[in-house]
């Protein structure tokens, strides 16, 4: 039924069974906000590290990684691993936002600038990015088990047999030396590039498994609350790390059993026998110039820069005991991604040994290997695996769905609707939750690649960055520069660039707006393996029999050897430079822009700057880095322009700040609070700059020995990358 087992079937229908079973007992033990919104604040250092991990790891996370090295090799894992470099910053902000004492990041918003509208608008706007994450998700979850469950091709409509055989030219003419195709066979490339066809139907359809999974998950957290939503990411989590590993045993078996020819090597050796060299280049990879040093960084900072201002990470902190549990929970969960994700990556390096030519679309690869590779072995396994990807789906979409839930009762409806019961505000958040994973459903819908989410989702959250970490740290910050940076920042880089194609859609086909890069080919030397040789082998044989017939358009390329030194030319494509997503060909024939447009390289472009020369890759550093400190130097600009009016608020702020939670109960932390109100002046102790406008904390030993730890984790990360794509590691050939 539905290309799977009865075993696989009854796993998910367990499954499902079990996650709404805890949803209604957690239902039980809520009495308040506090209660369906936090947990009661009361959850130690193992529950936030699940917590933490799950609302980290959604199955665009395996999907994705998978699917860019698949696509790209090694260097497509920084897709995910982007933000390693920033996870020893959690080490000190999560205190702070425990610190913070509030339910909702709009909270912190109201408390500290004294503006219920600015704490609206922010949980408006983070509604809507949230529900672009939750959409991620959605995505690769669906794509997947799409793919695990596929039709034969003998069962495929007129309309879908002719799809697919436009994926199998795409795959061949991708699968050329650039230098052996023609000018026609170029022309043809662009054209099936554009089109993007796809190479796998399923008997399953997207949309109908995307309102399966929300339906699910809101039967047991919008039930449940964040208490039913952190036990069951012990569970989920537990099964997001089964699914990292399950896949890779079962892959290197079979490598070893195709590939092996002496029972020493193992299914790394083989994969750096049998694949190019290209495909092990951690940096600077061919084939995905895009994840340059320079990109890595500037995505790596704009990403440790907005995710704090996110209100999903406030929510895992905030329902800590204290401010240790906060940090060690979300730290250790956030390492445990980086680790699996490394996991991913291999198994997306062991799919292009054994599935390239198979399939086309890459997003589907995580699906097409575990069909392949669990399905004869039976047990439910290809059941278990759909079940850990619902389940890392459904701990990131519920997580979500409480924080959007929040910040929709606490900063817009209880404002607008006063004076109702405990229970009145709890029932009107269950409605709010469920209404957000609909509406994510809706939008998982809408987008075909899941890259193009990922970029939206690191990017929006630049509109509060500058109000959050200059509130956080400068006195001077006040509301007037705080409404400027947002304002500006969100109608100038996203309003705009939205409204205006859609008002005017004649833009959308102007040859100016349609610049795209002109990248050079790229030349690299390598050395030849057992794939380069087979491909070499086939060139001139295609070559030779051109020449026979007449045709001697291409020179036969001298034939090679394993071991032998090689130059090979890659064709980047050519990728627009003003929007956020490639132009399609419309229903006239004409190429037309898709997504929102970028206003700051366009300006760039009117002042002479000559981008399509660029790099593609320089053109997005240049952009993030315009996005990320454009918010900060208006709010610097406006707030010394403009009186602060509201410097009691402000100042109680602070000394709530510098006030830190011990986690001995919210009475003793209440007294807390009131012995630091009644002596401001000792609070200041812990600044290190107590005469400045700045709120520099003094580091203790916890904050010095954990931030040295998280640094030296991240090395730790990053060589076990290396060592495993490297093959550094000696890894015994798998029974």
């Amino acid at each position: 039924m539905f290309g799977l087992g009865i075993i696989d079937l009854l796993v998910i229908v367990f499954y499902f069974i079990l996650v709404i079973g805890i949803g209604i007992w957690a239902s039980r033990r809520i009495k308040n906000q506090e209660d369906y919104l936090l947990g009661g604040r009361k959850f130690g250092k193992l529950i936030q590290t699940f917590a933490s991990f799950g609302q980290a790891t959604s199955a665009d996370g395996p999907v994705g990684v998978a699917t860019t090295t698949f696509h790209n090799g090694a260097a497509g894992i920084w897709s995910s691993l982007l933000m390693v470099f920033s996870t020893p910053l959690y080490w000190i902000t999560s205190p702070w936002q425990r610190r913070m004492r509030v339910l909702t990041m709009g909270d912190f918003y109201e408390e500290r600038y004294g503006s219920k509208n600015m704490a609206a608008t922010y949980a408006l706007v983070a509604s809507i990015g949230m529900m672009g994450l939750v959409s991620l998700g959605y995505s690769a979850m669906s794509k997947t088990i799409v793919a695990i469950t596929p039709k034969a091709e003998s069962e495929f409509t007129d309309v879908e047999r002719s799809e697919y055989n436009l994926s199998i030219e795409l795959s061949e003419l991708e699968n050329k030396d650039a230098v052996t195709l023609t000018e026609a066979e170029n022309e043809r490339l662009k054209e099936l590039r554009t089109i993007n066809p796809t190479s796998l139907f399923s008997h399953i359809d997207e949309s109908t498994l995307i309102w399966l999974v929300c339906i699910v998950s809101i039967l047991y957290a919008v039930m449940g609350g964040l208490e039913a939503a952190f036990y069951t990411d012990l569970l989920q989590g537990s099964f997001i790390i089964l699914l990292s590993i399950m896949l890779i045993p079962f892959s290197w078996s079979k490598i070893t059993e195709i590939y092996a020819t002496n029972n020493n090597e193992s299914a790394l050796q083989i994969l750096h026998q049998k694949l190019p060299e290209s495909f092990f280049e951690i940096f600077g990879s061919p084939t995905i110039l895009d994840f340059t040093w320079y990109f890595i960084v500037a995505a790596a900072l704009v990403a440790g820069i907005t995710v704090v201002t996110q209100p999903n990470q406030l929510v895992t902190n905030a329902a800590a005991k204290d401010e240790s549990s906060a940090r060690f929970g979300f730290v250790t969960g956030v390492f445990i991604k980086r680790f699996c994700t490394i996991l991913w990556g291999v198994l997306g390096l062991s799919s292009i040994l054994l599935y390239s030519g198979k399939i086309q679309n890459s997003d589907l690869i995580w699906g097409y290997a575990t069909k392949d590779l669990l399905g004869p072995v039976g047990f439910g396994l290809v059941g278990l695996m759909v079940a850990s990807l619902m389940a890392a789906l459904m701990s990131t979409a519920t997580a979500l769905m409480l924080t959007v839930s929040g910040l929709i009762l606490h900063n817009i409806y209880r404002p607008l609707v006063e004076a109702k019961s405990e229970q009145h505000y709890v029932w009107a958040g269950r409605i709010f939750g469920a209404l957000f994973l609909i509406g994510s459903a809706i939008v998982a819908t809408q987008f075909t690649n899941i890259f193009e989410i990922l970029k939206f989702i690191w990017e929006f959250f630049v509109i509060f960055a500058a109000a959050f970490w200059l509130g956080l740290k400068w006195r001077k910050a006040n509301r007037q520069g705080a409404w400027a940076s947002i304002l500006i920042t969100f109608g100038l880089f996203y309003l705009f660039p939205v409204l205006i194609p859609n008002t005017f859609s004649d833009i959308k086909t102007n040859d100016w707006m349609l610049l795209r890069t002109e990248p050079e080919p790229v030349l690299r030397t390598y050395t030849a393996r057992d794939i380069d040789v087979q491909e070499r082998n086939d060139e001139i044989e295609k070559i030779t029999l051109r020449a026979k017939s007449g045709v001697t358009d291409l020179a036969i390329p001298k034939k090679i050897e394993v071991g032998d030194k090689f130059t090979k030319k890659f064709i980047q494509p050519s990728k627009t430079i003003f929007w956020s997503k490639q132009p399609v060909i419309n229903s006239e024939g004409n190429l037309e822009a898709r997504g929102y447009f970028f206003p700051e390289l366009m300006l760039l472009k009117s002042l002479g700057f000559e981008l399509n020369k660029y790099p593609y890759a320089l053109n997005e550093t240049i952009r993030l880095m315009i996005r990320l400190f454009f918010p900060f130097i208006v709010l610097i600009i406006v707030s010394l322009m403009t009186k602060n009016r509201d410097k009691l608020i402000s100042d109680l702020f602070f000394i709530k700040m510098r006030t830190r939670v011990r986690g001995l109960g919210p009475e003793v932390d209440k007294e807390d609070i009131q012995a630091s109100l009644k002596n401001p002046e000792k609070t200041k102790e812990i600044l290190l700059f107590p005469n400045s406008h700045w709120e520099i904390y003094k580091w203790n030993k916890q904050d010095t020995v954990g931030f040295l730890i998280s640094v030296f984790i991240v090395f730790v990360v990053i060589g076990s990358l290396f060592a495993v794509v490297k093959n550094i590691l000696t890894i015994p050939k798998l029974m």
